[in-house]
């Protein structure tokens, strides 16, 4: 068996039965069951959602995504092995953690296969909620040519790159394109400040001014908690995404929780701290592919300027980078895997057949036609 055929690069052409279309992102596809389906899982799964949820097959790929394009590699390697089995088996392991300290429930229901989730239908908060414990990335190349505040935060003078900050910081962005609220340019991943949430707390999505205090608490104690497990694994936690919504459960009553991944390679930076503590900066992230790509191209100002989208997306459509690269990265994404959740992943020879067996056989979704 080659490489490619153990790549789920294809996601949104499975016989799911859906009586709407494939929403397919960059790494996940989301099959929206019709209402009857939904309703006899959650009747003989005993889920905990309201009856009339709507409920939904999110599968997730082994598609690699950076710089807002996908790559591909040599020899029909149209994914990295292992990305997508890594990603679902990381954010499960968190999510676990969260619910038994306490925290919040996600939007995950059940998973019948390692690159499968079932999932329920949240109303999203439209914010991207970013946790940062060190300056690295974008903060760094701003703050290195003289920008001091950041979502209304302000740094000291004197920091140095990848050095931890004084305290987590919290830096949303806008999750989409939002119209008219003021102060906020009306484009996506723009950054905002907790001022402009509390004055138009409704046009974010949230359902009361306190659920901004909620959103911080759970941030905060989900990063606390990634964090310190990282940590007894020599790993820093650097930086990361989360992303929260409202469900409604069994009994009616609506919540705050976290939803699409957490503390994965693709949201996350991780380093290595025994390198750290040497002065270097060893990436168990995705961040290390970007990397890769920057010193690859020699023009790297195409995947940093977004003026320059349209040469870019030519770039990764007709660029196959060296399979050594994707292999080096699928390297990366299963080590970590492998110690966060202290066991072998695992791995599907024939992912597609797989999915679409055990979801005809165990939840009766595949449509027959």
């Amino acid at each position: 068996m080659s490489l490619a055929d153990m790549v789920l690069a294809v996601n949104n052409d499975l016989p799911i039965r859906t009586d709407r279309p494939v929403h397919s992102g960059k790494v996940r596809s989301v099959y929206w069951l019709g209402e009857a389906d939904s309703r006899r899982l959650i009747k003989e799964q005993g889920y905990d959602v309201a009856a009339d949820a709507p409920l939904a097959i999110m599968v997730i790929s082994d598609r690699i995504s950076a710089f807002d394009c996908i790559w591909h590699g040599e020899g029909g390697l149209n994914g990295i092995p292992g990305k997508g089995a890594a990603l679902n088996a990381i954010s499960n392991h968190w999510f676990d953690l969260f619910r038994q300290q306490g925290l919040a429930d996600s939007h995950i229901l059940d998973t019948p296969h390692p690159l499968v989730w079932i999932v329920q239908k949240a109303q999203p908060v439209m914010i991207e909620a970013i946790g940062r414990q060190y300056l690295t990335g974008s903060m760094w190349r701003a703050y290195s040519t003289g920008v001091r505040e950041f979502c209304g935060i302000r740094l000291p003078e004197g920091l140095e790159q990848n050095q931890q900050l004084p305290e987590l910081l919290i830096t949303p962005s806008t999750k989409g394109v939002l119209e008219g609220i003021p102060k906020v340019p009306e484009a996506d991943d723009v950054n905002i400040t907790r001022q402009d949430l509390e004055d138009n707390f409704t046009a974010f999505h949230f359902r009361h001014p306190d659920d901004i205090d909620r959103y911080e608490t759970l941030l905060r104690e989900g990063f606390r908690v990634i964090s310190q497990s990282l940590a007894a694994l020599d790993q820093i936690f650097v930086d990361t995404k989360f992303e929260f919504g409202y469900v409604t459960d069994a009994r009616g009553q609506e919540k705050l929780i976290y939803m699409d991944e957490v503390g994965t390679p693709d949201s996350s930076r991780m380093w290595d701290g025994e390198a750290y503590r040497q002065g270097l900066v060893i990436e168990n992230s995705k961040e290390s592919f970007r990397q890769f790509l920057l010193n690859h191209f020699p023009d790297p100002d195409i995947l940093l300027n977004k003026e320059r989208m349209p040469q870019r997306e030519a770039l990764a459509r007709h660029h196959a980078l060296p399979e050594s690269a994707l292999m080096d990265l699928a390297k990366t994404y299963t080590d970590i895997a492998e110690k966060i959740i202290g066991k072998p992943l695992n791995l599907s020879e024939h992912p597609k057949a797989e999915i679409i067996e055990i979801l005809d056989k165990a939840y009766g979704l595949i449509d027959a036609t």
